[in-house]
C-alpha cells in the first residue's frame, strides 16, 4: 500500500471545426497540429511504457467534438493530406541545411518525429479513437468525457433541459464511439454550479474534476481538503484539483515550461524563411503561420534566441520529472500522517500542453512514470475512478460555483466582449425545448430539421467562442461561429412551425455540421418529474 496517490489526467478538447467548403481551413489547422504534436506522441509514449513494462497511469478527458472530429473520414483524410505535406518540407528542410552543424540535427530529428506520428496514423488505419480505446482497453488509461459541444454549464443552467442535453448527449457519443459510458467527466473549463450534480448522477456519472476552491469552499468544508474526494448530495464525487502541483507545470514564471532549454513555441521557420521557399507547404498556402518545424530554445526573455540542443533538454526533462515527483512525495508524506486514507494529489492539465505548447511534455510524462516505477516506493499513479474503487467512505459535502478560469468563477466567459451572446443561447434553448414538447411525431423531414436544429443550438452553445472573444486571438471567428449557427437554429425553427422546409439547404446545413450523427432532438424533451436545475451564483 503506497504513502499516497497521483492522479494525472489530461483534459483534451478542441471546439468542432469542419470546413468542407474550403480546402485549406486555418481553424482546422488546430486539429492536425494537436495530432501530431500532443494526441499521437502521448499515445507512443503510452506504448512504450507497457513495452517496457513500466507501470502507470491516466486519465484522459476527450471531448465529444474532439472525438467526433478524429472519427470524421473528411477530417482523417485531410490530416493525412497535411502531414505528407509536412513530411515533404522537412524532407526539403534536411537538404538545405545538410552542411550546417546546428541545424541539420534538429532537421532530421523532425523528420525522424513526423515519420513516427505518420507509421502510427496509418498502423491504426487513420482511427486514433480506437488507439485510445485499446489503451484503455489494456487498463492503463481512463478514459472521460466532457460536455456534448463544451458548452459552459453554469451559464446555460437558465434551462436545466439544456445543460441535460449538453450531459446527455455526451455519455452517449462516449459509449457510441469507445464502447461503454464514461464514469467521470470533466465539466468544461472545470465550471461548477448548484444543481448539475442532479444531472450528472441521472445520467450514470460518478465523478467530476473541479478547481480547488470548488471543494475547499464546499459546505461544509470537507476535513481532508482536496486530497480526499468529497461527496454531492446525488452521491457524484467530486475530486479537487491541486494547487501545488499544477503550477508548478503551468506557471509561466515558475513552471517547467518556460526553462530557457526548452524549445521556443513562438519562433518557426514558417516566420523565418522566405515565403517563396516555404509558401507551397503552409496551411493555407501562401499564408505565413506555424509549421511546427522550431529550430530554437527559449534562450531567455529577449528577442535573441539560440539554436535548440535536444540532449539538454532531454535532461531537462528528466531533472523536472525527478523534481515533480520529490515534491509529490513531500506532499504525501505530510498528508498521509493526518489522514485516514492515503491521500490523493489531483494533477490536471489541458492535454494541448503537452508537445504543442510545451514540446518536451510528452517526455516529461514519460520520465515522471518510469521514476515513480523504478525510483520510490512512496506514491502510486492512479485514476480517480480506481481510486474510488477503494471504497474510502467519503466526506458529503456540496461544492461551490467555480471554474478554473481567471479569478476563479465565470468572468472569462461572462464579460463585456460576450455578455450579448447569452440572451440568444436562452432564447434559442426556450425554443428548442418548445420544438422538442410540440413536435413528438413529425414525418421524416421534420424530424431532419428538428435535428440538425438541435445540431446548430449545441454549437452555438460551446464555451470555446465567449473564450475567444475574452482574449482576443481570434475574434472575428469565434463571432461569426456562434452568430452563424445562432441564424441556421432560427431559421430552422421558423422553416419547421410555418412547415416550409427547404430541403436542399437542410441538407447542406447537415453536411456542414454533421457532428452526432445519432443525434435525437427529444433529448430536449424532459418529463414534469425531471431534475431542475436552479439558476446560481454568477
Amino acid at each position: 500500500m503506497p504513502q499516497g496517490y497521483l492522479s494525472i489526467i489530461l483534459h483534451a478538447h478542441l471546439p468542432y471545426v469542419r470546413h468542407p467548403e474550403h480546402q485549406y481551413s486555418l481553424e482546422e489547422k488546430w486539429l492536425y497540429e494537436a495530432i501530431t504534436e500532443c494526441y499521437i506522441p502521448l499515445l507512443l509514449v503510452m506504448e512504450q511504457l507497457r513495452k517496457d513494462n513500466v507501470d502507470f497511469a491516466f486519465t484522459i478527458s476527450i471531448s465529444p467534438t474532439l472525438a467526433s472530429m478524429l472519427a470524421d473520414a473528411l477530417l482523417q483524410d485531410r490530416y493525412n493530406h497535411f502531414l505528407i505535406r509536412l513530411l515533404q518540407l522537412v524532407d526539403k528542410e534536411k537538404e538545405r541545411t545538410k552542411n550546417d552543424p546546428l541545424f541539420s540535427p534538429l532537421a532530421a530529428m523532425y523528420r525522424e518525429r513526423l515519420k513516427e506520428v505518420f507509421d502510427y496514423y496509418h498502423r491504426w488505419g487513420k482511427q486514433l479513437n480506437k488507439a485510445f480505446k485499446h489503451m484503455e482497453y489494456l487498463g492503463n488509461l481512463e478514459l472521460i468525457t466532457s460536455a456534448a459541444t463544451h458548452g459552459y454549464l453554469p451559464l446555460l443552467n437558465l434551462h436545466n433541459e439544456a445543460v441535460y442535453a449538453q450531459i446527455a448527449l455526451a455519455v452517449e457519443n462516449h459509449t457510441k464511439i469507445y464502447g461503454s459510458p464514461p464514469r467521470g467527466i470533466w465539466l468544461p473549463e472545470c465550471a461548477y454550479d448548484y444543481g448539475i450534480d442532479e444531472i450528472l448522477a441521472e445520467l450514470g456519472i460518478q465523478y467530476f474534476i473541479t478547481a480547488a476552491h470548488g471543494v475547499l469552499y464546499a459546505s461544509p468544508r470537507p476535513k481532508y481538503g482536496v486530497y480526499s474526494p468529497i461527496l454531492t448530495r446525488k452521491g457524484v464525487a467530486v475530486f479537487g484539483r491541486d494547487d501545488e502541483s499544477s503550477k508548478q507545470v503551468w506557471s509561466s514564471k515558475e513552471g517547467y515550461p518556460g526553462d530557457y532549454y526548452y524549445r521556443e513555441f513562438f519562433r518557426d521557420i514558417g516566420y523565418d524563411l522566405p515565403l517563396e521557399y516555404i509558401s507551397d507547404y503552409l496551411h493555407p498556402p501562401g499564408l505565413r503561420g506555424d509549421t511546427g518545424i522550431k529550430y530554437y530554445r527559449i534562450t531567455g526573455p529577449t528577442n535573441h534566441k539560440e539554436p535548440y540542443e535536444p540532449d539538454i533538454a532531454r535532461e531537462k526533462a528528466a531533472e523536472h520529472a525527478g523534481n515533480f515527483m520529490f515534491n509529490r512525495e513531500k506532499q504525501v508524506e505530510h498528508f498521509s500522517a493526518h489522514m485516514d486514507r492515503p491521500p490523493i494529489i489531483v494533477a490536471p492539465y489541458d492535454a494541448e500542453l503537452f508537445g504543442h505548447w510545451w514540446f518536451e511534455g510528452p517526455l516529461w510524462l514519460d520520465y515522471l512514470c518510469r521514476k515513480i516505477n523504478y525510483d520510490q516506493e512512496h506514491i502510486k499513479l492512479i485514476t480517480p475512478g480506481e481510486y474510488l474503487d477503494l471504497n474510502y467512505p467519503l466526506q458529503e459535502s456540496t461544492p461551490s460555483p467555480s471554474s478554473w478560469g481567471d479569478k476563479g468563477y465565470h468572468e472569462v466567459w461572462l464579460n463585456g466582449k460576450n455578455d450579448w451572446l447569452y440572451r440568444h443561447l436562452h432564447r434559442a434553448a426556450e425554443l428548442m425545448i418548445k420544438l422538442a414538447v410540440d413536435y413528438q411525431f413529425p414525418n421524416q423531414i421534420q424530424e431532419k430539421a428538428l435535428n440538425q436544429a438541435a445540431r446548430e443550438l449545441l454549437l452555438a452553445q460551446s464555451s470555446d467562442w465567449p473564450f475567444i472573444m475574452t482574449t482576443g486571438t481570434m475574434t472575428e471567428y469565434a463571432i461569426s461561429r456562434a452568430k452563424s449557427h445562432l441564424i441556421n437554429f432560427l431559421r430552422l425553427e421558423k422553416d419547421i412551425r410555418e412547415n416550409n422546409i427547404n430541403i436542399k439547404w437542410l441538407n447542406h446545413l447537415a453536411e456542414k455540421n454533421s457532428i452526432f450523427p445519432h443525434l435525437d432532438y427529444r433529448v430536449y424533451y424532459k418529463t414534469e418529474n425531471s431534475v431542475k436545475v436552479p439558476v446560481g451564483v454568477m
